[in-house]
């Protein structure tokens, strides 16, 4: 049995892996989506001081409350700089990475300066307290505003990203225009340090291509 922990990306709650996480149930494995402060359910609790250490703290917690170890952390989307600070400051609990579409930063980078100018002009958008990004319309509706001050604030790394053994990039071959991931993937890809993918589908890959993901997640070897 694998336990997987699945960070959700920009105005998204844990709800967006619900089917996800019931297929990977289904094959014997645990797992556990994750709502960051200020998302989803937990959007009452959005302000200005919510950041990425805050997000970062979110996950390292229920790790160390929960005790879990040897976890498969699952990030989309900005979920990447998540689960690389988590697994910077827990490597000890990690059995893999695995980033869904997602930022890969190193020491110092924001997910700000990872993205494209176009990303850059819808975090721009912000809502009337300033605190937090709104969703773009064509979202889900259950999408909410995403806390701005976590999109700019830098991550600081203590350790080597390598040290987690197993890293494994899943890349949306599909976007409806440029993607600002494709970079990322086609460096990733020649490193063999890294397992990459690249699905058929949009960049909400547990939506446009559910079956292939659950592959890859109960496929490797953790």
């Amino acid at each position: 049995m694998t336990t997987f922990v699945l960070i959700p990306g920009m105005c998204h709650g844990g709800w967006c892996f619900r089917e996800l996480c019931e297929d990977l149930r289904h094959h014997g494995h645990r797992a556990v989506a994750l709502t960051l402060t200020g998302l989803a359910e937990r959007a009452h609790l959005l302000d200005g001081g919510v950041n990425l250490d805050t997000h970062i703290r979110d996950v390292a917690g229920v790790l160390e409350a929960e005790d879990v170890r040897d976890a498969v952390l699952v990030g989309h989307s900005y979920g990447g700089m998540v689960i690389t600070g988590v697994a910077d400051r827990l490597p000890g609990r990690m059995a893999g990475l695995v980033y869904l579409d997602a930022v890969v930063p190193g020491d110092g980078d924001s997910c700000w300066s990872l993205v494209s100018d176009r990303e850059r002009q819808w975090y721009a958008d912000v809502v009337e307290t300033g605190y937090a990004t709104r969703p773009l319309p064509f979202f889900d509706p259950r999408a909410t505003p995403h806390p701005i001050a976590s999109l700019l604030q830098p991550l600081r790394l203590t350790g080597d990203p390598a040290r987690i053994a197993r890293r494994v990039y899943v890349y949306a071959a599909r976007w409806q225009g440029e993607s600002p991931f494709t970079a990322t993937y086609e460096r990733l890809r020649e490193d063999p340090a890294w397992t990459t993918y690249a699905l058929d589908g949009g960049h909400n890959l547990m939506r446009d291509a559910p079956e292939d993901l659950l592959k890859i997640l109960t496929g490797a070897r953790w």
